[in-house]
């Protein structure tokens, strides 16, 4: 009787299965474990998460490392699961030409266009005069309103107001005549005095509508259509803002400067291309595809692409202590994302969203590191240790302990930092392929696209169906359902989009609706499992076609998801495919395919 373990070291979790080998051949399970992997997949770093997961499985085995007669470990590729987002322009709006602001509670309602006045310069201006009223820190709202009254009864045609102090409403309360006042401006100071202003404040519930279109501006400021071509950015930047201000300041000070994206040079085993990243990511993949099998992928110097992917592989030199030269990019998943960038010269810290490309890159697998790794256990324990091979391959191993299951099948096993898929045939043999591309990379694109500043809270949102509470005694789900409480909800989550984690609802504390929110995850798994999942299916497939294969198994950690193995399931009943999350061992679920397979 042998016992071995097999170890599946992830780009997220490290897991362990231990089996007892009998005489004739049968293999009883009797223990496992999962823990956070240490350090970049497939480096040295692993070690510690690896006696960590190992340590665990033999206490909940009660076995001691004198019992082991073999460990082997999986043949893992290393994935930078920090995926880059390269924004394809910026824009650069000087003179504090803006304010793409969104105060909570702006004061009146309307449009209005004036000459830019401070509120002690009132009572020089002239009678008739459209003016827009800027109000100091170190005035209050009393002294301000009088102050508007006043030149409002000698004939001054005051046509709103921007007030650094949260007074709008106060303000506006106590005039004689209806204003927008946009109110809570940071960077008051800033505001150029004697310029063309407009100011627009929506009702509440809705958004401004003439600030937000570049026409709505051209109107306003009787611009050319040269010049409406450089309010674009700024009229994205507000919309879905409650109010606005847009101010022209002279000419030139407005600009919008287009970054280098750069090229990506595909080198294929047949084929090379070239693909200027501004062209998109769907342009990007094609080309991918047209250089199948690819053998390295290089960026142009001196731009976004080209420090992008060389900064891949210095990480990767440094860690795994190659030569920069030799480390390979073997795959990489483009996705079109925007992403908020700070606008530059704004006064209350706009955003203006732009085209965005996100990149996830895998390098080429060396077999060597993994060998110093399996050297480096041996040594410490005294227990044989070997790398036990690839894991597509072991993957699809583990699969076939699901019930049901039988070959021909293939697996796609959806992880933190790559999607790998294998096809078994008939007579046995297994065609795989791993791509870059996963849980981590819908995480960024979360995190991105919501402005989020936490990598932990894109992480929740992504793992976790949301509601909103609506009062202190009920919640509404994602899906319109209604669930009621017996005690009141704790008084922070009232009126909140709120995540509903294992450990109890956790507040959204972020402008954001539930709607925006929901759409955004979505997306961010459509694009890169479904992209994936159809990806590494047809390059497994004997045929090239996705029809050709009839069962697939869901594994991985990502399968455990409540959303992405229905979207794949989806996508793949329009090819006729059967799918379905797999069952390792009928006990486990998903997960631990790979170190099952080792043991197999």
């Amino acid at each position: 009787m042998k016992i071995v373990a097999g170890i599946d070291i992830g780009n997220a979790t490290t897991e362990t299965a231990i089996g007892r080998v009998m005489e004739n051949g049968r293999i009883d399970f009797i223990s496992d474990a999962i823990v956070s992997t240490t350090g970049i997949k497939g480096t040295r770093d692993n070690i510690p998460g690896i006696f960590h997961s190992l340590n665990k499985a033999m206490e909940k085995a009660d076995l001691d490392f004198k019992d082991l007669t073999l460990i082997r470990i999986n043949e893992a590729a290393p994935v930078i699961g920090d995926v880059a987002m390269e924004t394809i322009t910026e824009t650069i709006i000087t003179e504090s030409t803006m304010i793409g602001h969104n105060p909570r509670t702006p004061g009146g309602i309307g449009i209005g266009v004036g000459i830019g006045t401070r509120i002690e310069a009132l009572h020089e201006v002239e009678k008739g005069q459209d003016v827009i009223v800027l109000i100091p820190q170190d005035m209050g709202f009393n002294e301000s309103s009088e102050r508007i009254n006043r030149a409002l009864a000698d004939g001054v045609s005051i046509k709103g107001a921007i007030a650094a102090n949260d007074d709008g409403v106060l303000i506006v309360n106590r005039l004689k005549a209806n204003i927008p006042i946009v109110d809570e401006v940071t960077l008051f100071e800033k505001i150029p005095v004697g310029m063309l202003t407009a100011i627009e404040v929506a009702h509440v519930g809705s958004v401004v509508e003439t600030l937000s279109n570049p026409y709505g501006i051209a109107t306003l400021f009787s611009l050319t259509s040269e010049e409406t071509k450089f309010v674009v950015p700024i009229a994205r930047a507000l919309i879905g803002n409650r109010s606005a201000v847009v101010i022209k300041t002279p000419k030139g000070d407005v600009k919008l400067r287009s970054i280098p994206a750069g090229e990506i040079h595909i080198i294929g085993e047949k084929n090379r291309l070239k693909v200027n990243v501004d062209d998109g990511a769907k342009v990007l993949m094609n080309a991918m595809n047209k250089c199948h099998p690819v053998t390295d992928i290089v960026g142009e110097a001196g731009t976004n692409a080209g420090g992008m992917l060389e900064k891949i592989r210095h990480v990767m030199a440094e860690l795994t202590g190659q030569h920069h030269g030799d480390i390979k990019i073997q795959d990489l998943l483009a996705v079109d994302t925007i992403s908020p960038q700070k606008v530059t010269g704004g006064l209350a810290g706009e955003f203006s969203m732009e085209s965005a490309v996100g990149v996830a890159a895998m390098v080429k697998a060396d077999r060597l590191q993994m060998e110093v790794i399996a050297k480096e256990m041996q040594q410490k324990l005294g227990v044989p240790v070997e790398v036990g091979g690839v894991e597509a391959q072991m993957a699809i191993k583990g699969a076939l302990t699901t019930p049901g299951t039988d070959i021909p099948v293939a697996i796609l096993d959806m992880g933190a930092g790559s999607t790998d898929s294998s096809l078994m045939t008939r007579d046995g043999n297994v065609h795989l392929v791993h791509l870059a591309g996963a849980g981590n990379m819908v995480t960024l694109l979360i995190k991105t696209e919501l402005g989020l500043d936490s990598l932990e809270l894109a992480e929740d949102i992504k793992k976790y169906s949301l509601a909103k509470a609506e009062s202190l005694f009920h919640i509404r789900h994602e899906d319109g359902s209604v669930e009621f409480f017996d005690k009141p909800l704790d008084p922070k989550l009232f009126a909140r989009i709120i995540i509903l984690k294992e450990e109890g609802m956790v507040p959204l504390h972020a402008d954001l609706s539930m709607e925006k929110v929901k759409f955004v995850r979505r997306k961010a798994k459509e694009k890169v499992f479904v992209t994936n999942a159809l990806r590494a299916l047809s390059q497994v497939s004997l045929t090239g076609d996705i029809r050709g294969i009839e069962h697939v198994v869901l594994v991985g950690g990502s399968a455990l998801d409540f959303e992405i193995p229905q979207m794949v399931t989806d996508a793949l009943s329009q090819y006729g495919v059967v799918a379905g999350r797999g069952n390792i061992r009928g006990c486990m679920g998903p997960r631990n395919a790979v170190a099952t397979g080792l043991v197999l």
